[in-house]
């Protein structure tokens, strides 16, 4: 898939690449990636897409034919319901940074939930960031319901987390790759937990263990935190708020926002 994800792949097509049934292929591809063989290539599709969006200047109809797509409105949906922002606003946010995203407002009182645990990276050489979160899909995509962020193994804490069924996800990402050209950023480690069904009010533990990335591991699709930065000249354009009346622990929380 990721050699030829370009061309039309159908599920027969992979399942005889491997020299297996489509049933069986399908099986054990969700057994080893957490997901189905079409929604990992849609993913590889566009994570290749943010990479040409910042390190070309195609149009965005160019990039979406080039990464597999017959059809601009599909990759357009595509992108936008995966990565969290348009194509055309990706890329132009690379350029200018991240505007800071509010906390969830309610209305009225409403119970929420708490994930908390232990963190665990595995052995790594140079400093790194670590983003941990919650999501709706098993596919790290658009915005986590709520976001820590550490720089070494430890404790975090997902405050406000809604009730409803989500997936834990981690990646962790060198601070020298940070500073990087985005489109070379990969996670040294990711993590993951299968699904979490979170009641209002619960205080759920979980403790993730990360392990250093493969090829069955999914892209992560969503803008940070490749266009996150450790720049002080962009910290006023981070997508992470910080608070200074926190003590100096590298982590913060993102709530989704709401429209």
């Amino acid at each position: 898939m990721w050699d030829r994800y370009h061309e039309p792949l159908s599920l027969d097509a992979m399942a005889d690449s491997a020299f297996l049934s489509r049933f069986y292929f399908s099986r054990l591809f969700r057994s080893k990636t957490g997901t189905s063989p079409g929604r990992f290539l849609t993913a590889i599709r566009l994570y290749k897409a943010k990479n040409l969006l910042l390190e070309t200047n195609m149009s965005v109809t160019d990039i979406a034919y080039a990464v597999g797509y017959n059809s601009l409105g599909t990759f357009i949906s595509r992108f936008t319901r995966s990565v969290g922002i348009s194509p055309a606003r990706y890329r132009w946010l690379a350029e200018h940074g991240i505007p800071q995203l509010s906390r969830t407002r309610t209305a009225g009182p409403r119970r929420r939930a708490t994930i908390t645990g232990r963190l665990a990276l595995p052995p790594v050489d140079v400093p790194v960031k670590v983003y941990v979160g919650v999501f709706d899909s098993p596919i790290v995509q658009g915005l986590p319901a709520s976001c820590d962020i550490l720089e070494a193994s430890g404790e975090y804490v997902l405050r406000d987390v809604p009730e409803g069924e989500w997936y834990l996800r981690a990646a962790a990402i060198a601070l020298g790759d940070i500073a990087a050209r985005p489109s070379m950023r990969r996670p040294l480690a990711v993590g993951s937990h299968d699904a979490l069904t979170v009641a209002a009010g619960a205080n759920v533990t979980v403790d993730l263990a990360l392990h250093h990335t493969g090829v069955f591991d999914l892209p992560i699709l969503i803008a940070l935190p490749e266009l996150d930065s450790t720049d002080p000249a962009s910290r006023n354009r981070r997508a992470f708020a910080r608070d200074d009346r926190r003590p100096a622990r590298s982590s913060r929380v993102l709530h989704r926002t709401t429209s």
